[in-house]
């Protein structure tokens, strides 16, 4: 059986890609850095639905616990196949005169960083078994250039590039990098949301509905397959058709 780990997996979109890559048969490492709880349901949940979970607590922004959490995965399900870049940290908006450039380094961190060195320590690996798949979770805002956003906007205009130079590299080894784009798709975070902010947004989509995270883990499991193995360095847009490319 192949392992996924799925980074920043205890709630929200992760939580939803891990059950649905474990239903469509990987073991699945519920990576996660505080909510012991949350990583909890979501692998007995896959348990219980007779998949393969191991909760795997480590912060994916310190090299040290990363390289640490590798190896436990290794221990209790075996090396890992795939790594879904889904972990964030807090996204604050504000206007460009308040944002600094350590809030540029903190969206940075989780979204080239942690990639960097994940995909650096395991890359030997799969260098010797010719085979590996990354899949980053990007945003449609790298793209639509939010205001009061730059920070978030510019680390995941990077995390977009970073997908395609690292799908040039890699592809004669055997190994595909892809992104997933979504819009906004409503999770836990999202909870106080006003309707101001809705009805704005859904104004802008063209099928004028949002997704649901299981759209998005669709998309994953997809590109985690088999059916997938021509496919590298391409963006997939889950939005609704906000920015139709």
């Amino acid at each position: 059986m192949k392992v996924a780990l799925v980074t920043g997996a205890s709630r929200g979109l992760g939580a939803v890609i891990a059950r649905e890559l474990a239903d469509a048969g990987w073991a699945v490492a519920v990576n996660y850095a505080h909510d012991t709880g949350g990583a909890d349901t979501v692998v007995d949940s896959i348990r219980q639905r007779g998949g393969q979970a191991y909760a795997a607590k480590f912060s994916v922004i310190d090299k040290v616990q990363l390289t640490d959490g590798l190896g436990a995965i290794r221990d209790a399900l075996g090396p890992v196949d795939l790594i879904v870049n889904n972990a964030t940290g807090p996204q604050p908006e504000m206007p460009l005169m308040e944002q600094s450039w350590q809030t540029y380094l903190d969206q940075l961190e989780f979204f080239v960083k942690a990639p960097l060195e994940l995909l650096q320590a395991v890359l030997p690996d799969w260098r010797v078994r010719k085979s590996g798949r990354i899949i980053n979770i990007g945003s449609e805002i790298a793209e639509l250039g939010n205001p009061y956003f730059g920070n978030y906007a510019s680390a995941k205009g990077a995390m977009l590039s970073m997908t395609r130079s690292w799908a040039r590299e890699l592809a004669r080894e055997g190994i595909t990098v892809n992104l997933i784009a979504p819009g906004w798709i409503p999770v836990e975070r999202h909870a106080g949301a006003s309707q101001q902010a809705i009805d704005g947004y859904l104004a802008q989509t063209p099928l004028r509905h949002f997704g649901t995270p299981e759209d998005v883990a669709h998309m994953v499991v997809f590109l985690a397959s088999n059916k997938a193995d021509f496919l590298t360095g391409q963006k997939f847009a889950v939005n609704g058709g906000r920015t139709l490319l």
